[in-house]
């Protein structure tokens, strides 16, 4: 492999970029509240759309907004997913990302909490990660269960409660 090339090969949940293993895990992504989310946006600016009808030019840069809005939030919630880097825990999703030290988390409880997270979702399977100095953070990944051993193998000093 030559220098500066990153690559990323997918095997189930191990992949390897830049030459180390780290795990990859990603998000549920809820197919029905995506589409009532997407269903509501185009409604609504189609509705401002006519209603504002006056010139060309204010139609042209509503629908751009529009556009813009809907790719950005198809860009968040359909690329969440949580990395085991050596030192650190990745949030991914889209242009934001969350590093989270192993040592910030105090610990780990499953919740039932809905609509919260890093994604909006109704799935009632999540994991609250509770951490030093910062705010608490639900994630919801696919395979709870594979996620909370290899957690466990990270943080081996982390409370983490079924």
């Amino acid at each position: 492999m030559r220098a500066g090339i990153m690559w990323i090969v997918h095997k189930g949940n191990l992949s390897m970029k830049g030459g180390l293993y780290q795990m990859v895990y990603h998000a549920k992504v809820n197919v029905f509240l995506l589409a009532a989310v997407y269903t509501m946006i185009w409604l609504i600016g189609f509705v401002s759309i006519v209603s504002l009808i006056p010139t060309f030019t204010t139609v042209l840069s509503m629908f751009a907004i529009l556009i813009i809005s809907a790719v950005l939030m198809w860009w968040y919630t359909s690329s969440i997913r949580y990395v085991f880097y050596e030192e650190y825990l990745l949030v991914k999703g889209g242009p934001f990302k969350e590093r989270i030290t192993y040592q910030s988390i105090e610990m780990a409880y499953h919740t039932e909490e809905k609509m919260t997270g890093y994604q909006i979702s109704s799935s009632n399977r999540g994991l609250e990660l509770f951490l030093k100095h910062r705010d608490n953070i639900k994630i919801l990944p696919n395979d709870l269960t594979d996620f909370v051993s290899e957690l466990r193998k990270r943080c081996p000093g982390v409370r983490i409660a079924e």
